[in-house]
């Protein structure tokens, strides 16, 4: 089948046999940016039902759940964005696909949730077990191109959104498709069927943004001019090892400083590293690196964080 989306930005485009290159070992292989970086997964703390009960009364609440899975939490609302709690993001028990750190809740420990929000299809940001658990009359907003898939699955409040289109998710909140550089598949048959996205979330007199899952690209200096400042960025900082096969589609760390600052975060935390194992880089070297690369650009380590699974952080309103 014809792939429907793509990215507008060059960038080197990967075949099959390049991926069976590499996950064959053939040829030579990269080594770790940092050779004394630990192999282990982020650390872990839990969240408690009372922590996550009731949204704040001013600004938000975010936590991260692990990966790319957040809890956003404020002006009465709860919102799950790329909810993942399968112990495998792949759709067979894959050992090497297993989950190296576990949510920091279970799912039946949530608050209700009002709204899920999701980047693409990839197993490990779209989770359908997740999903099916959190209930099929869960209003969804997904990027454009995957809203039939789901239906045919049985959700049936499903919305997908073109990149900068918006929708109201509850009085004065409102969610924005974002750009980004990646791509999505599920099958060998259905590559590029769906498009990919972040979200912007402005409400309450704040503005969060979750980057989803993105190579370095002219995106983050338009969503800086469209939509910022940001008051809190979710930004991938993990996946990106061996370089000649992950560039246009996962940062490593310091290109993620590089989106911080195009678009013009004032705070953010770094997402997708420390939770499944799905690429070369030692698992804890993404936030070594993250502390590096601010540190050649003159940014705090407290504005860009790279924490542990179960940190919460709440957001303030800013004047804009």
């Amino acid at each position: 089948m014809k792939p429907l989306f793509g990215n507008p930005w060059p960038h080197e485009v990967l075949n099959l046999m390049d991926i069976l290159r590499w996950k064959m070992r053939w040829g030579q292989q990269e080594s770790a940016v940092l050779e004394d970086a630990p192999d282990l997964p982020a650390s872990w703390r839990a969240v408690t039902r009372g922590e996550i009960a009731t949204p704040p009364a001013v600004g938000w609440r975010v936590t991260w759940l692990g990966h790319a899975s957040f809890l956003l939490q404020g002006a009465g609302i709860s919102v799950l964005v790329d909810p993942v709690f399968s112990e495998f993001c792949a759709p067979l028990p894959i050992p090497s696909l297993r989950r190296k750190v576990a949510p920091p809740c279970g799912l039946d420990e949530l608050p209700p949730i009002d709204t899920v929000l999701l980047t693409h299809g990839h197993y490990d940001h779209l989770d359908l077990p997740t999903l099916r658990s959190l209930g099929k009359m869960m209003p969804m907003l997904i990027a454009e191109g995957h809203a039939d898939w789901l239906r045919g699955k049985g959700f049936a409040h499903v919305r997908e959104l073109a990149w900068h289109a918006s929708a109201e998710i509850a009085p004065g909140i409102r969610v924005t498709a974002t750009p980004a550089q990646h791509f999505t598949s599920r099958t060998l048959m259905d590559r590029n069927r769906g498009h990919w996205c972040g979200w912007l979330v402005e409400g309450a007199g704040c503005k969060l943004w979750h980057a989803g899952d993105s190579g370095y690209c002219a995106a983050f200096e338009e969503i800086g001019e469209h939509y910022g400042p940001i008051d809190f960025g979710m930004i991938p900082i993990g996946a990106y090892q061996p370089r000649r096969i992950m560039r246009p589609m996962h940062m490593n760390p310091e290109e993620a400083v590089r989106a911080f600052t195009e678009a013009r975060c004032r705070r953010a935390v770094a997402m997708h590293w420390g939770t499944f194992r799905l690429t070369d880089e030692p698992m804890g070297e993404p936030p070594l690196l993250l502390g590096r690369a601010l540190r050649e650009q003159g940014i705090s380590t407290a504005d860009f964080v790279a924490a542990e699974v179960g940190t919460r952080w709440e957001v303030m309103p800013n004047s804009h």
